[in-house]
């Protein structure tokens, strides 16, 4: 074990530089990877975009469905249907049967 640390040192003290560019390129790839806008971040931050936007398509097609219900409701045809099922409401003449569920 010791011959080989041996072996290394004296690796290094040949050739500094080239262990020096080593151990800053080491640097560079670790920060590139794990740093605040490294590779980890930007896919958790991918995964989380892709979501949201799934989010906002669902939210869009409500928001055209309930438009589409507003413009119905000031319809003529509209109020008299919810007149007639929620507040039993009748026009003269009519009979009008409510049927209850046990």
């Amino acid at each position: 074990m010791m011959n080989y640390l041996t072996d290394i040192w004296g690796s290094i003290r040949l050739n500094p530089k080239k262990y020096v560019i080593r151990v800053i390129l080491a640097l560079v790839a670790i920060w590139f990877v794990f740093g605040d806008f490294g590779l980890v971040t930007r896919i958790s931050m991918e995964l989380e975009n892709r979501k949201l936007e799934k989010l906002q398509a669902e939210e869009d097609k409500k928001i055209v469905e309930l438009r589409g219900t507003i413009k119905n409701a000031y319809q003529p045809d509209s109020v008299e249907k919810v007149a007639r099922e929620r507040f039993n409401f009748h026009k003269k003449g009519e009979t009008v049967f409510i049927i209850r569920e046990p």
